[in-house]
């Protein structure tokens, strides 16, 4: 491939630069062949001519595709160069916040300077047992890929965690040996794993120190080895050290700090324990005050002192051994305060009475004067003689600082060699992994004799990496037989023989140190002459004489040789050692032991079967001999070596540990300072050997998967490989860019970039043609809505312009017809004037014409008229005397007839008999008369109508015509007296004008008076209007606010209730959770006693491991553990290594747990009994008001009772009083008296009425008021009455509120009292029924003993004659009140007695044909029968003999529900039914939970023996063999589900017939006859209850270890969806071999397993709210591991996997849905794995897209939801990644959410079980036991 073809217009490359290192450019223009130059953009948008070497012609380097940029590995990147590192580090570190990344074999490590939250036992649960490739890079994923080799390869491992100061190292490498600890746990009780860690503290406070770039530096390099028994458990580890900076001891730099250790001691002074060692401040010593930085910010030097002591203590060393160790160290930072004066040039003196110093004595225990002495003089030694010589100052220093040196190098080694004491075992190691953390490369300003073994030790590192590398590249060309070629990298060989080949610089130094005058200058000039010339890789500075350059691996380094010769002698002088041998101070003393005395703890371990190797210089010769000594290289160089054998004999891990910046901020990048690092460590050297060769490789499978769309249907052949091969071949022209494996194709660098170019390219195009088609349906379709719209507006037109024409026309027509009209109007109206003209003038004249008519007429009839009336006057004059005369002599007539009647009537009255008669029927001929009155009333009514009607048309008749004769008089007198009444009616009338205007005026001021009282009448009405609206208002605003104020109290009351059931509840839930973590705990320490007590049993033999134990009963565990102590006794010398105490701790602590055990299950019924007083109470409340309504509903029962017998008393006395006043005489009916009577009555029926319904109006009020007054004074606070009284405003309004209190009070009492007189009423009427009871049933049995004397049809028939007397009785008693009823009641009894005797003579007749045919049938068959049963009859055997089998069945034996055994019986049942019990066939054939109804009905016969202990030991021989079943058979579900179904049926059992109310309200009669009676068995049930739990927990486990291995292949690997997720490129770690691969899960796999669960479990009888509780947990796990793998792979939080997981969590729900199981919570388990599958497909972008994402998520943690948002990785080209601005929003919004930091989900939480009771419809009796079970010894009683 021509270069032009990848430079060309947009490509991307880097450029170098000055401060960003390499600067990402865009070219302008096509690259040719010949250019000298490159047309670049950088990404500010500036212009860039970059000009090529005219020499090398090179090319910048090209940048990967976005797609590939922040990859997992490194190596998975197209172009592996430098830039392409540094850029993919940078993205993941700075835009991911991830800090882990795989180079190849190297774990990239960038130290982050924050704490995160991924070191946590659920990060490391959730890398236990992955591959390494599946998982995002971290430190755990080394430490698993070495567990997993170590026991797959049966090698040992190392993991090698290098790097510079301040980059991570020691916290690596601490982390990887927490995985260990956690993972593996140990193989003893003595917690080794905590002992390893505990180690951590201990050597970090005695070798780590604050420096420049690092507040926690190791000083030293260390190796452990974690040791693990053939299970792979820890059983030990061992350590060694290397090169311990003692410099430090005795000067340290600006901003540094001592060793820890030093500041801790003085910040503890004030301890008490600490008076003696005399410290103070860590400023008032030189040895700490040197760096002026005594404090590191967020360190407490007191708790980590609290924390370094009790890790001392956890190793074994003492509280002495540690005030011993503290004692020494203070003693060092005295010594360091001695001073040293001159005393002249050539000596020193210490002036007398030093506090230091003294105090320097009292702690080591030697003499003041020695220490002066020998401070200050040193003793040399020639062949003859021995003498004293002086020092000067500062010679005495130095001497006095390497003392000090010295002194903390011997402790640190002795705390060393105690520390592995501690760690090792007596247990054979197996194997065992190393962890070594050792320094990086280091270059300063100024670089000594340390830097120069650091780097030395670097070196021979980086050529043991380099050799590793390659060998593992070599291994991968051959596994898939590709051709073999030499890769040329750099070998570093050369440099370690410069350092330590003989006349190397280590044996030159070392030879320069033998010699008597030897110095530095020396040395440095025997290095120029034999280096200078012959070795390229030593150089010469050119400025100075006493340095010398070394071009290592990673940089050029400048030593300068001033002190190499003293650092590398590390002198002492011998006088002050003898004396502090000679110390009174036995720590002291052991500290400076000859080494061959000293034990040591490098010693061969017998035990472990191998020899360590040591980690100290051989010390066998003596050591006072110079030329012997070894130097402080030499054993550099020998441990070294040692290391590297070690090294060499394992398999290596490495993990490189980046600093990212100098000033220790969080997240900041440095890339100046990462590309030194880089390429100090060897990353990019192993960049660099993978470009070389094939760097990219892919599998066939994966290949075709992702480049399917470069390929032609037809070059899809069946074979993908030989598909691949003829693409590759037409893609790629040159062969030798690619090879083909066995199983993978390999691409040299830069194809996968190409091959995705043309890929992007192919989906461009397609992208594009897509795009036109659309664009092109988008304007035809855009064209076809204009077409149409603009028919549509053509067409309205149209119809408006023709709308507009019609009505033109319209108008036009309508105009015309107008004037037509109007013209006729006008005409019509001329000729009807003129014709009403006409009319009216003949109209005058013919009614002037008709008017003299009728006056004529007139005249006429009017005389006719009076002539009539003065003739009929006459005649009525005579008529009236005549009749007035005949009626006078009528009256006189009946007044006497009359008289003489009344006397008779009288004489009557005063007898009772005719008294009686005359009242008989008085009430009838009443009502008689009344109807008669009423109809008389209504007849008169008309009659008085006619006359009043004729008497008024006769008196306006006779008015008119007596007006008229007075006219006509009138006329005539006046005719007569016209001339002398003129003057007199003048008079007159001038009278009538004044009286006329008087009463004109009088009307006037009545009518003014009128409007006026008008106008105030209506102006009062109006006020008082105005008023009663305003009272009305204010009642209406005081009801709406009295039941605003009601409602918010219930409201606020039912939220309170429900706030406090709700915690409750949780309550209840989180005591349940804890007291089965104590079941836990407790069955884990049972299963540790049974391992010792099997262990102390079978001396010499270890058991195999299991997962399941033996859980012992609480009520049998005592004695168990008494027998475990007696055999602990008799196997106490057979078990010396055995530690006694920890049996001893172990028992107490099962005390302990018992305890809190008995306590946790107090609370948990306390709760219990809380929440049951909680939910009386609400129902209480309830109650108080359901009875407020029943009482209100009792008053109005009341009121309308009384009402009635009101109304009822006044009918009667108003009865009285018609009746006495008719007796009287006083009046008749339709008389005066008796029509007031009646109506008074009516009027009183109606006031009655009327008042009876505002009394109830007015007592619901009140009723209601009170219970208002009430609520009020229980649930609102004082200022509710406050406000409620001030609405009282004045004292009216208060008196008339106290009144009417006053009367519901009264009201209320009467109440009370019409309840209790009712209530005693009811009791005495009860007590009646009772006594008519038991009246009945003495009666009854008194008939029944009677017709028991009886013959059978006498006694049927007197039974049917007594059951009809007292129905009859009963039904007359029914309608005794009613006449009518009773005659219809005794009809119909009648008629049924009819019956009832014809039934009973139709079934005498029946029986009597029915004996008739028995007997015939019984003759028959003894005729046939006869000759067979001649010798077995007997010969007085009745007749009817042959009946008796007929009825045999009807006399079978009862049975009670129980079964009897013998005691010698019990083993063999328990053994048959619960030890040897298939639950398959069990489950199959037989009924559900038959096992627990067959140990109960046993259970059932001892109680009713009333045997105890019988009932004892059948109960714990239960528990004792389903536990025994279940550590047998733990891991099989079968066997779990069935026996966790048989325990809950029979604590179910135990339940419902306890003959606990409770449980006995769903029971039969025949059921709860079979209640346990003569034991309590509840403490048992809790034990059971418990077992159950236990039980539980192991199907979960059992459940959780089936599912795990296939939740996360089939949730997120596999492709539901196939062509959804696409494939992208990988690099060295996407698969490792760990693990083989045992085939792929699919989400069908998964659905088969739950079902397989589901239908085991309903066989097994197993309760549907148990098999919810199951399932809830089962979908619990899975969405657990998915989200937890989700959030630690990147490869998987894309949008196409957000698909694939939606949609197999919807088939997951389809499950649910067709199980039936939606409701029982199991869906929301995978509600935060639904939400993280929809934050990887939602837009996010812009500030509404989080908002929606923060509404979203609230399953979903923030640390959960911006982990998703920073792994989320586009897989094509054409998604987007998440920016940095946008997480950054996310965070804010999210910042207020309380929720918990965690990131994974807990895996291993169980949700707390109940076990609701679900009793059996199941008779007892009804059981039938096969005989599989083998159980033919039990007998059914």
């Amino acid at each position: 491939m021509a270069a032009s073809e990848l430079y060309t217009k947009s490509a991307r490359v880097w450029i170098p630069d000055v401060e960003e290192v390499w600067k990402s450019a865009e070219l302008t223009k096509d690259y040719k062949n010949g250019d000298a130059s490159l047309q670049l953009m950088l990404e500010d948008g500036s212009n860039l001519e970059h000009k090529l070497d005219p020499k090398t012609k090179n090319l910048p380097y090209l940048r990967n595709p976005d797609i590939l940029v922040g990859e997992n590995d490194l190596t998975a990147l197209s172009y592996l160069h430098e830039p392409a590192v540094l850029h993919n580090l940078k993205v993941r570190f700075i835009d991911s916040k991830l800090i882990y990344t795989y180079c190849g074999i190297v774990l990239v490590a960038i130290n982050p300077y924050e704490t995160l939250p991924i070191y946590g036992t659920d990060i490391i649960n959730a890398y236990s047992g992955q591959n390494m490739g599946d998982m995002d890079p971290h430190i755990f994923a080394v430490a698993e890929e070495a567990y997993k080799q170590m026991a797959r390869d049966e090698r040992n491992q190392s993991i090698i965690v290098s790097g510079e100061s301040g980059a991570g190292k020691t916290v690596s490498a601490k982390y990887a040996m927490r995985y260990f600890a956690t993972v593996s746990g140990s193989a003893s009780e003595a917690n080794v794993e905590e002992k390893v860690l505990a180690s951590n503290p201990i050597m970090e406070a005695i070798g780590n120190a604050k420096t420049t770039r690092n507040d926690n530096s190791s000083r030293f390099g260390k190796y452990i080895e974690i040791g693990f028994d053939n299970r792979y458990r820890i059983i030990g580890a061992n350590m060694r050290t290397y090169l311990l900076e003692k410099s430090r001891v005795v000067f340290q730099a600006d901003e540094e700090r001592n060793y820890h250790i030093f500041y801790q001691l003085c910040a503890s002074s004030h301890l008490p324990e600490f008076k003696k060692l005399k410290l103070s401040n860590a400023n008032d010593f030189v040895y700490t005050w040197q760096g002026r930085s005594p404090v590191i910010e967020g360190v407490d030097d007191t708790k980590e002192l609290c924390s370094t002591r009790r890790a001392f203590s956890l190793l074994g060393i003492n509280e002495s051994y540690q005030m011993g160790l503290f004692q020494v160290l203070a003693a060092i930072l005295h010594l360091g305060n001695v001073e040293i004066k001159d005393k002249d040039s050539d000596s020193s003196i210490i002036p007398s009475n030093n506090n230091h110093l003294t105090a320097f004595c009292e702690l080591v225990g030697v003499t003041y004067e020695d220490m002066t002495q020998w401070l200050c003089h040193r003793k040399l030694k020639t062949a003859t003689e021995t003498y004293v010589k002086t020092l000067p100052r500062l010679q005495a220093t130095n001497a006095r600082d390497a003392l000090a040196k010295h002194i903390y190098a011997k402790l640190f080694n002795w705390i060393v060699e105690h520390v592995n004491k501690a760690l090792i075992t007596n247990i054979k190691q197996h194997s065992f992994i190393g962890v070594l953390d050792i320094y990086g490369f280091e270059t300063f300003e100024i670089n000594s004799f340390e830097q120069f073994c650091i780097n030395y030790a670097n070196e021979k590192l980086q050529q043991q990496f380099n050799m590793h590398v390659f060998k593992l590249e070599q291994e991968e060309y051959m596994k898939e037989q590709i051709p073999w070629t030499l890769i040329d990298f750099y070998d570093n060989q050369p440099c370690i023989n410069l350092i330590e080949a003989k006349m190397g610089v280590l044996d030159l130094l070392d030879e320069e140190c033998r010699m008597p005058k030897g110095s530095d200058d020396s040395w440095a000039q025997k290095l120029y002459n034999t280096h200078l010339k012959t070795c390229s890789l030593f150089e010469k500075p050119r400025m100075s004489n006493r340095a010398f350059i070394i071009q290592h691996f990673a940089d050029k380094v400048e030593y300068q040789c001033e002190g190499f010769l003293a650092k590398n002698k590390d002198t002492v002088n011998e006088e002050q050692i003898k004396v502090l041998k000679a110390s009174k101070f036995d720590l002291l003393v052991e500290l400076f032991k000859d080494e061959e005395k000293a034990t040591s703890p490098m010693a061969p371990a017998g035990a472990g079967g191998r020899t360590r190797l040591s980690i100290k210089p051989d010390k066998s010769r003596d050591t006072s001999s110079k030329e012997h000594k070894k130097t402080v290289g030499c054993q550099f160089r020998n441990s070294l070596q040692m290391l590297m054998d070690t090294l060499n004999a394992t398999t290596p891990h490495y993990v490189r540990c980046i600093k990212p910046n100098d000033f220790k901020q969080a997240f900041s990048f440095d890339p100046k300072r990462a590309v030194q690092q880089l390429r100090a460590c060897g990353v990019l050297e192993t960049i660099r050997i993978s470009a070389a060769g094939f760097p990219s490789r892919w599998t066939y499978q994966e290949f075709f998967s992702r480049y399917r769309v470069l390929m032609k249907q037809k070059d899809v052949l069946p074979d993908k490989k030989l598909t691949c091969r003829n693409v590759l071949e037409k893609l790629v022209q040159d062969q030798d860019k690619y090879q083909f494996g066995k199983t993978k194709i390999f691409f040299r660098a830069g194809q996968v970039a190409y091959l995705e170019k043309l890929r992007a390219d192919k989906l461009r195009a397609a992208c594009i043609r897509i795009q036109k088609t659309i664009r092109c349906w988008l304007a035809r379709k855009k064209y076809l809505r204009m077409r149409s719209a603009a028919i549509t507006i053509q067409r309205f037109t149209r119809g408006y312009q023709a709308r507009c024409l019609a009505k033109f026309m319209r108008r036009t027509q309508a105009a015309t017809l107008i004037q037509k009209y109007q013209r006729m109007c006008v005409a019509r109206k001329r000729y009807r004037q003129k014709q009403a003209a006409a009319l009216a003038i003949q109209t005058i004249l013919r009614a002037y014409m008709a008017r003299q008519k009728y006056q004529a007429l007139l005249r006429e009839s009017k005389v006719v008229i009076i002539q009539k009336h003065a003739r009929g006057l006459l005649a009525r004059r005579w008529y009236k005397r005549c009749l007035h005369s005949i009626v006078y002599l009528q009256c006189c007539i009946r007044r006497m007839r009359a008289r003489r009647e009344l006397k008779k009537l009288k004489i009557e009255a005063r007898s009772v008999e005719h008294f009686k008669k005359l009242n008989k029927g008085m009430e009838n001929k009443i009502m008689q008369l009344q109807r008669r009155i009423d109809e008389q009333t209504k007849e008169n009514r008309t009659v008085n109508e006619k006359l009043v009607g004729l008497e008024s048309s006769y008196t306006t008749e006779s008015e008119r015509l007596r007006g008229e004769l007075g006219r006509l008089r009138g006329v005539e007198d006046d005719a007569k007296n016209k001339g002398n009444q003129l003057t007199s009616l003048l008079e007159e009338l001038e009278k009538l004008k004044k009286e006329l205007s008087t009463t004109q005026q009088e009307k006037k001021t009545i009518e003014d008076w009128a409007q006026t009282y008008r106008t105030e009448m209506e102006k009062m009405v109006s006020e008082l209007k105005d008023q009663n609206g305003s009272l009305k208002k204010e009642k209406d605003d005081l009801n709406r606010l009295i039941q605003e104020q009601s409602q918010q109290m219930t409201e606020k009351m039912a939220r309170t209730i429900a706030a406090e059931t709700q915690q409750l509840e949780k309550d209840l839930n989180e005591e349940r959770s804890r007291y089965q973590n104590l079941l836990t705990e407790h069955r884990r320490l049972e299963e540790k006693h049974d391992d010792l007590k099997e262990h102390i049993s079978k001396p010499g033999h270890r058991r195999t491991d299991s997962t399941h134990s033996s859980n012992e009963s609480e009520y049998t565990y005592n004695s168990e553990f008494a027998e475990s102590e007696e055999g602990s006794r008799a196997a106490e010398d057979l078990t010396r290594g055995m530690d006694t105490s920890l049996t001893l701790k172990l028992q107490k602590r099962l005390t302990e747990l018992e305890q809190e055990k008995q306590s946790l299950r107090n609370e948990l019924e306390n709760k219990e009994e809380q929440f049951q007083r909680a939910r009386a109470r609400d129902e209480t409340e309830f109650k108080k008001a359901r009875g407020a309504e029943l009482e209100y509903e009792s008053l109005k029962r009341q009121e309308l009772e009384s009402e009635n017998k009101k109304l009822k008393h006044n009918l009667a006395e108003m009865r009285k009083s018609l009746l006495g006043d008719a007796a009287a005489s006083s009046g008749a009916p339709g008389s005066p008296a008796y029509k007031v009577l009646l109506d008074q009555l009516n009027s009183s029926c109606e006031e009655l009425e009327v008042r009876k319904e505002e009394v109830l109006i007015l007592r619901s009020q009140l009723v209601s008021q009170k219970e208002a007054v009430q609520h009020k004074e229980t649930m609102t606070d004082v200022a509710v009455h406050v406000e409620d009284v001030s609405k009282l405003k004045d004292a009216d309004e208060l008196k008339q509120a106290y009144i009417g209190l006053k009367d519901t009070n009264r009201l209320l009492e009467h109440q009370l009292q019409t309840q209790r007189r009712s209530y005693d009423s009811e009791v005495e009427s009860l007590r009646g029924e009772l006594q008519n009871v038991k009246e009945e049933n003495n009666r009854q049995q008194q008939l029944l003993a009677q017709n028991l004397q009886l013959p059978p049809e006498a006694r049927i028939e007197a039974s049917l004659q007594h059951e009809i007397t007292r129905l009859t009785n009963e039904n007359l008693e029914l309608v005794a009140g009613d006449p009518t009823a009773s005659r219809e009641a005794r009809v119909l009894i009648l008629r049924r007695m009819v019956d009832l005797m014809e039934q009973l003579e139709k079934q005498d007749r029946n029986i009597r044909k029915l004996k008739k045919q028995l007997k015939v049938y019984s003759k028959r068959i003894g005729e046939m029968g006869a000759g067979q049963a001649e010798g077995q009859t007997s010969p007085g055997q009745m007749v009817d003999e042959p009946i008796h089998p007929v009825n045999i069945p009807r006399r079978e034996k009862d049975f009670q529900g129980m079964l009897e055994y013998k005691k010698e019986d019990e083993l063999k049942l328990v053994k048959n039914l619960i030890i040897e019990l298939k639950p398959r066939g069990v489950a199959v054939n037989l009924i559900p939970g038959l096992p627990a109804y067959i140990l109960f009905m046993c259970l059932r016969h001892a109680d009713y023996v009333n045997d105890d202990q019988k009932v004892r030991t059948l109960l714990t021989s239960t528990i004792n063999s389903i536990k025994k079943i279940l550590k047998k058979r733990g891991d099989d579900f079968e066997t779990v589900s069935f026996w966790l179904a048989n325990t809950c049926r029979f604590l179910h059992c135990l339940k419902q017939y306890s003959g606990e109310e409770p449980f006995m309200t769903h029971n039969t009669s025949r059921q709860n006859e079979h209640c346990l009676s003569n034991f309590d068995l509840t403490e048992y049930r809790q034990v059971i209850s418990d077992l159950a739990i236990q039980i539980y927990q192991q199907l979960i486990k059992c459940m959780e270890n089936i599912l795990q291995p296939m939740i996360v292949s089939a949730m997120l690997e596999h492709e539901t969806i196939q062509g959804v997720s696409g494939v992208k490129p990988t690099g060295l770690r996407k698969r490792t071999s760990s693990i083989a691969d045992e085939g792929t899960y699919t989400l069908d796999s998964i659905l088969r397993q739950l079902n397989a669960f589901h239908s085991t479990m309903c066989q097994h009888g197993t309760d549907p709210e148990l098999i919810k509780q199951v399932v809830k947990q089962q979908f619990y796990i899975i969405g657990a591991v998915t989200l937890n793998n989700l959030l630690l792979r990147k490869d998987m939080c894309s949008w196409s996997k957000g698909m694939q997981i939606r949609y197999n969590v919807s088939q997951l729900e389809e499950w649910l849905r067709d199980k039936g199981l939606m409701v029982c919570g199991a869906k929301e388990t995978l509600e935060p794995l639904i939400q993280a599958a929809q934050l990887l497909q939602v837009k996010k972008k812009t500030d509404e897209d989080a908002e929606a994402i923060c509404s979203m998520c609230l399953a979903l943690t923030t640390a959960q939801i911006v982990k998703v948002l920073n792994l989320y990785t586009p897989v094509n080209e054409f998604e987007e990644r998440v920016s940095v601005a946008f997480i950054r929003t996310i965070q804010t919004r999210l910042r207020d959410r309380c929720v918990s930091p965690q990131l994974l989900m807990d895996t291993k939480m169980i949700y707390p079980i109940t076990f609701p009771f679900s009793p059996s419809s199941l008779a007892l009796e009804t059981i039938q036991i096969p005989g599989s079970l083998n159980l033919g010894f039990l007998t059914r009683v």
